[in-house]
């Protein structure tokens, strides 16, 4: 039984490791266009230190993250950051991010005031939260910035709330389905009638049980580690992983299995299989699912046994439908000397409207006791937004310009850095609209009458984070089992 995983981020190589931990002697090849395995993880040398181009920690009180470290006895090596408070670039200036807050959302009105990030009338629109009368609606999805905006007033989503959610997926949070990227705000509201209520609630939940556990887990060497080491598991498990190799259509021949057409540096050629996990980007998802949809597999019938390839084009459209960011980062080594603020956070995000390029800075060698050093501080700045193109537009040398100026402007960065990285990540953030977890499903329920056995995950379907795609990976890995074995 051979089992063809498609893409080689987070997600896939997961899903090939479940497999071969599940059912040992599977034979389970992993393919990816590009030259090396782990997708939107990348760690370089910056500095002197290995330092990460995008994602530098994962969720500690999400679980898949620590057990996927656990199979791969990394569950030691993990560390927390140095530094677990924050800031925000607000009104002009660089304000300290309020105690108890839940996603943005405040819990602590006098801390808020005390804060400054807010304007007295924010602060006071904030607490009719707590007197309007509840709206919690069972119906449809809605957006973040809706919901928000009803309840607290725009200042509070403005603020707080719209820079932390759309820093996660570079996007806008005015359009972030609230089922897919804030569901403790449901429930929030459905539980107390208010979102601070329920946000309080919530947080005393988690705090009761350990007050001091971690936020986020980061891994010295950087997150390129723990790619390296699920690579190596599923080498040792028996599974094949093939870079430089792009799948450009999938057919179902008469004779079963799947049929991959697939380029790599020897040129075109196929490769069969029993089996189907499709772990990449929804918009390499989609035309792939075309282009099985118009070989009319058999077996992909609905209940009245009519050919279900036109609802697999179905679906495949709709994925292809699914917007995607662009967002960058640019890594600087800076001395200490020529920077103005103290460096006693974790770094700090930019609220919306103060007329800067930067959306968020993240002070890494204070972030991180392994990436400190006595003279030299390692800056990770990014930049982009969906719908807003002018950093994508930019030169290296121009976007550096424009971000140190805005460092300037915010945190006093006077001197020219010593070292300079620019890590481009186009089409990398998926952007969760209303309605985007009904539609998943349905494509969930399409893929399920496949026979033979397709199914599909990644951070396009349920969610972004590398716990979420560690998850989706394992689910993916034990449905297609479920079908096969």
């Amino acid at each position: 039984m051979r089992v063809v995983v498609v893409g080689a981020g987070i997600t896939g190589l997961t899903a090939a490791l479940t497999l071969l931990d599940d059912a040992p002697g599977t034979d389970v090849v992993v393919l990816d266009a590009a030259d090396h395995p782990g997708g939107k993880i990348a760690t370089g040398p910056f500095a002197g230190h290995q330092v990460d181009c995008a994602a530098d920690a994962f969720l500690a009180r999400v679980p898949d993250g620590i057990r996927l470290c656990e199979r791969l006895g990394l569950r030691d090596a993990l560390v927390t950051p140095a530094a677990r408070t924050a800031y925000l670039y607000s009104r002009g200036e660089l304000r300290r991010f309020p105690e108890g807050l839940l996603l943005g959302i405040p819990t602590d009105l006098d801390a808020l005031a005390a804060s400054g990030v807010l304007s007295p009338e924010g602060v006071a629109r904030a607490a009719l939260d707590l007197t309007m009368a509840p709206d919690y609606s069972a119906g449809p999805d809605e957006a973040v910035g809706s919901l928000v905006r009803r309840r607290l007033g725009d200042e509070v989503y403005d603020v707080l709330v719209g820079p932390l959610l759309s820093g996660v997926n570079a996007g806008d949070a005015d359009w972030l389905s609230v089922a897919a990227g804030a569901p403790q705000f449901t429930a929030a509201l459905r539980d107390h009638g208010s979102l601070i209520a329920g946000a309080r609630a919530q947080r005393a939940a988690a705090t009761a049980v350990d007050p001091d556990a971690p936020v986020f887990f980061g891994l010295p060497g950087g997150m390129a580690r723990l790619v390296a080491q699920l690579t190596e598991a599923v080498v040792a498990g028996g599974g094949v992983i093939q870079t430089s190799t792009a799948v450009t259509s999938i057919a179902a021949p008469a004779s079963g299995g799947y049929l991959l057409d697939v380029t790599d540096g020897q040129g075109p050629r196929q490769i069969e299989a029993d089996a189907l996990l499709l772990a990449t980007p929804l918009y390499v998802t989609g035309p792939l699912l075309a282009s099985l949809g118009r070989s009319a597999p058999a077996g992909l019938v609905d209940e009245a046994g009519s050919a279900r390839h036109t609802a697999l084009a179905e679906v495949a459209a709709d994925m292809t439908e699914v917007e995607y960011a662009s967002a960058i980062m640019v890594t600087l080594a800076v001395p200490k000397v020529a920077i103005d603020h103290p460096l006693d956070a974790s770094g700090f995000l930019v609220a919306s409207g103060e007329g800067l390029l930067l959306t968020a800075c993240s002070w890494a060698s204070s972030k991180w006791a392994h990436l400190d050093s006595s003279d030299t501080a390692i800056l990770r700045a990014s930049a982009g937004r969906h719908h807003d193109r002018r950093a994508l537009e930019l030169t290296d040398d121009d976007l550096v310009a424009a971000l140190l100026d805005d460092l300037a402007v915010t945190m006093g960065v006077a001197g020219p850095p010593t070292e300079v990285r620019v890590s481009r990540w186009p089409h990398s953030l998926p952007q969760f609209r209303p309605g985007h977890l009904e539609r998943v499903e349905a494509w969930h329920q399409v893929l399920a009458h496949a026979s033979p056995p397709i199914v599909a995950a990644g951070a396009g379907f349920e969610g972004l984070g590398l716990p979420a795609c560690i998850r989706q990976g394992r689910a993916a890995a034990k449905t297609l089992a479920q079908q096969v074995f």
